[in-house]
């Protein structure tokens, strides 16, 4: 036999003001993150650490990836190009995935949890969001040699989006994967 709920602990389980602050603090906290990571990040612009990120990490896996998908393209990573006999491809700031990480790791560092819980979240995710730049990087190089249409839609719109919402999907698969109360 189940006891009914008092009014008390109805107002306790149900207070709408205390998920409003939760979720205002959990914007606040965000925002700021994301504009520390963005602006740490422009600083990197033109340093070692930024050519070791774009050159080594995003281009030169891209050009391996696609050397075993099509060895006869002769596609060789030259710094942050990929290059092949009648064309390049720049990979520069914008294109490395960089910003999509950066929303999953403040939306975890706004997030309350265990610190294992969101380092585990963000180290899974980021290397989600590598791996699936990495193949729009691919998808883009296939797209110019062969469908120029093709490549301004994976470039500006198709790639980003589908990867900030793959992003934003496993954020809310990891933190909801407890229960069904998200802990904000």
């Amino acid at each position: 036999m189940s006891r009914s709920q008092s009014y008390n602990e109805f107002l306790q389980n149900n207070q709408p003001a205390r998920h409003s602050v939760t979720l205002l603090r959990f914007a606040a906290v965000f925002f700021v993150a994301f504009t520390l990571l963005q602006w740490a990040y422009q600083a990197l612009n033109d340093t070692a650490s930024y050519r070791f990120f774009i050159e080594m990490l995003t281009v030169r896996p891209s050009a391996a990836f696609i050397s075993l998908i099509a060895p006869g393209d002769g596609v060789i990573a030259q710094a942050h190009r990929l290059v092949w006999q009648s064309g390049r491809l720049s990979v520069l700031n914008g294109c490395d995935g960089a910003e999509a990480m950066a929303l999953l790791i403040a939306a975890f560092i706004a997030i309350a949890g265990s610190f294992r819980m969101r380092l585990t979240g963000v180290v899974i995710g980021v290397l989600m969001i590598y791996g699936l730049n990495q193949g729009r990087i691919v998808a883009l190089y296939f797209a110019a040699r062969h469908d120029k249409a093709l490549f301004e839609l994976i470039h500006g719109l198709a790639g980003p989006l589908v990867i900030i919402a793959l992003a934003c999907l496993f954020f809310a698969w990891w933190i909801g994967r407890d229960g069904p109360e998200a802990p904000v």
